[in-house]
C-alpha cells in the first residue's frame, strides 16, 4: 500500500504500475468502520501535527496571478534553507507532480527503485514506460539508467549516508544515468541532505508540507542541475504554484528557529510514541520523527481496535503484523491511543 503527498507507503514491484492505494483518505476508514466515533484521529500519514502558523495574506494573492518575483522570492528562501543554489531549485504544487514528470523527462530505460518504499515512484516510472525494479538496497542497483532512494526512506526511517548517494551519483552520471532522492522527511532529521551537492545526474526532491504541516496547499521542490531545472520547470508550466502557497512557503522557510524546534518537539513525541507502543506489546522498527513503524502480533486485529476506536492508523498488505502511526496532535488524541494500546 502507498500514500499520496501527506505521506509515503510502500512498493514491492509488478510488471505493470501498481494500484497505489494512499493515507489520510478518512472516507475510506469511514467505509471500513462505519460505527467508530467521530472525529476521527487520523494516523495514517506522516505530516506534522503541529502546523506552521501561516503569515497574515494579502487579499491580491487571491486575486491575481502570482508574479515572477514572487516565484523568485520564494526560490531564494528555499535556497537558503536547502543550501543550494537558487538557480537550481525547482518550486510545484507539491512533490507527486514531479514525481509524475520526471519519468517523461527520459527516455525509457532502466529503473531501480531501492524497496520497499514509496510506491508512487514506482507506479510513475511503469507509466513512463520504464522499466522498473525493486532493489533491497543500493548495492543492488547494477547497471540501471536510473536509481531512486527515498532518503530518510518510508517505512522504515532507514538512512544512506549522504557520501555513498554521492558516489552512486557520479558512478551513473558516468555511463549517462540519473539518480533521484526523495529527501521528503529530511527536514526534520539528522541527515545530511544532498541539496548542496546537485549536479548532472543528480535531482533531489523535497517535500514542504510534511514537515510544516501544511500538506494541503500543495507545495514542494525538485533540486538539480541548473539544465535540468529548467527542463521540469517548463514540464510544469507557468504559474504552476499559487500566490498564496508562495507567500506561505517563503515565510515558512525562512524560519529556521521554527523549524529547530519543530524537530527537537517532534522527536519528543515520536520517543513517546515508542514508548506508548512497547506498552501495547509492539516493536518499533524504524520511522522518523513523524511517524513510527511497528510489529504486533495481533495486528491486524489492532487495526480493527484503533478502527473501531476512530483511529485510522497505515497498515501494509504484505506484512499484516506491521502498523504505522504518525503522531497524535493533541492531549485527547494521544489519551485516546493510548487506551486502546493499552
Amino acid at each position: 500500500m502507498g500514500e499520496d503527498g501527506p505521506g509515503h507507503g510502500v512498493s514491492g514491484g509488478g510488471a505493470g504500475a501498481p494500484v497505489v492505494s494512499h493515507g489520510g483518505d478518512l472516507d475510506a476508514a469511514r467505509r471500513l468502520f462505519p460505527d467508530a466515533p467521530e472525529p476521527w484521529i487520523d494516523l495514517s500519514t506522516g505530516i506534522n501535527p503541529v502546523p506552521y502558523p501561516c503569515p497574515p495574506l494579502e487579499a491580491s494573492l487571491f486575486r491575481r496571478l502570482p508574479a515572477p518575483a514572487d516565484l523568485a522570492a520564494l526560490r531564494a528562501a528555499a535556497a537558503r534553507a536547502y543550501c543550494a543554489d537558487p538557480a537550481a531549485i525547482v518550486p510545484a504544487p507539491g512533490t507527486q507532480i514531479l514525481i509524475e514528470i520526471l519519468p517523461r523527462l527520459l527516455p525509457p530505460g532502466r529503473v531501480a527503485v531501492v524497496s520497499p518504499t514509496y510506491a508512487e515512484h514506482e507506479a510513475a516510472w511503469i507509466r513512463g514506460g520504464h522499466a522498473v525494479a525493486p532493489v533491497p538496497e543500493i548495492a543492488g542497483i547494477g547497471e540501471a539508467d536510473v536509481a531512486i532512494v527515498v532518503n530518510p526512506n518510508n517505512p522504515d526511517g532507514r538512512i544512506i549516508p549522504a557520501p555513498r548517494l554521492r558516489a552512486l551519483a557520479e558512478r551513473l552520471h558516468g555511463r549517462g544515468g540519473l539518480l533521484l532522492v526523495d529527501e521528503a522527511f529530511a527536514d526534520l532529521e539528522p541527515v545530511e541532505s544532498l541539496c548542496p551537492f546537485v549536479g548532472p545526474g543528480l535531482v533531489v526532491l523535497r517535500s514542504f508540507g510534511k514537515t510544516y504541516g501544511l500538506a494541503g496547499i500543495r507545495l514542494g521542490f525538485a533540486v538539480a542541475e541548473t539544465g535540468f531545472a529548467e527542463r521540469i520547470a517548463a514540464a510544469l508550466g507557468p504559474w504552476a504554484v499559487s500566490g498564496p502557497a508562495l507567500a506561505i512557503g517563503r515565510a515558512a522557510l525562512d524560519d529556521a528557529a521554527w523549524r529547530e524546534a519543530a524537530a527537537r518537539e517532534r522527536r519528543w513525541d515520536a520517543e513517546r510514541l515508542d514508548r506508548m507502543i512497547a506498552r501495547g506489546g509492539g516493536r518499533v522498527v524504524g520511522g522518523t520523527a513523524l511517524f513510527r513503524t511497528a510489529d504486533f502480533a495481533d495486528g491486524p486485529d489492532l487495526f480493527r481496535r484503533l478502527g473501531e476506536a476512530g483511529i485510522y492508523v497505515r497498515r501494509f498488505e504484505a506484512a499484516p503484523e506491521r502498523l504505522r502511526f504518525g503522531l497524535p496532535p493533541d492531549k485527547a488524541a494521544w489519551c485516546r491511543l493510548s487506551r486502546i494500546l493499552r
